[in-house]
């Protein structure tokens, strides 16, 4: 029998069941602050209504479980505040997505993606959906930049794509988790310059 992937069990639920999108960003960034503040697993349905002031049977209506929540909200977040550029160029398009990449680790959702990220481990089912949302989101982007540099010509045939993939989402999440040095434009210039392109470029 088939799977499906939790992105798209997500997608059939909303396709299955009209829904006000502005409660649905309020619940969501309730379900963020609050895992934020507390980890994923001391994150509760009681404390997201309290703090998105609603009731717990308005959750519910919409998620079925904490860890659906949890994962739609990653989801959503991910492909309405990551953009996919198309500058027309290889260094236009990494600057422009890893800077924008980097923000958005930076605020809340950096600090739910560490609290989420210490719980992988422990939480299998948590980290099956994690890596098939939020992971493959970002890897998604790069890879499609990196192969419209290539029709272009600015990327060689035998570049280790793959590689310039996972060391491009390695480095911001190296600085955000572990040294704590800011994710600015600055760092992703370097990124840039000094890693991915030589990777690259012919």
């Amino acid at each position: 029998m088939a799977t499906t992937s939790y992105a798209e069990q997500a997608n059939a639920a909303a396709r299955g069941r009209p829904r006000d999108a502005t409660r649905d960003e309020a619940l969501r960034r309730a379900a963020l602050d609050v895992m934020a503040e507390v980890g994923y697993r001391a994150l509760t349905m009681d404390a997201v209504a309290a703090k998105a002031r609603a009731g717990k049977a308005t959750i519910y209506r919409r998620w079925e479980s904490k860890l659906d929540l949890v994962i739609d909200t990653v989801n959503q977040l991910v492909h309405q505040e990551i953009p996919e550029p198309d500058t027309g160029s290889l260094t236009g398009d990494l600057r422009e997505f890893l800077s924008a990449f980097a923000a958005f680790l930076s605020g809340p959702t950096g600090k739910a993606a560490q609290a989420l990220v210490g719980e992988l481990p422990h939480e299998p089912e948590l980290a099956t959906a994690f890596r098939e949302t939020f992971l493959v989101a970002q890897r998604d982007v790069l890879r499609g930049i990196i192969d419209r540099g290539t029709a272009r010509g600015e990327v060689r045939l035998d570049a280790p794509r793959g590689m310039a993939v996972e060391l491009a989402g390695a480095a911001l999440t190296y600085r955000l988790m572990l040294t704590g040095d800011p994710l600015d434009d600055t760092f992703v210039d370097r990124l840039v310059d000094q890693v991915l392109l030589p990777l690259l470029r012919p």
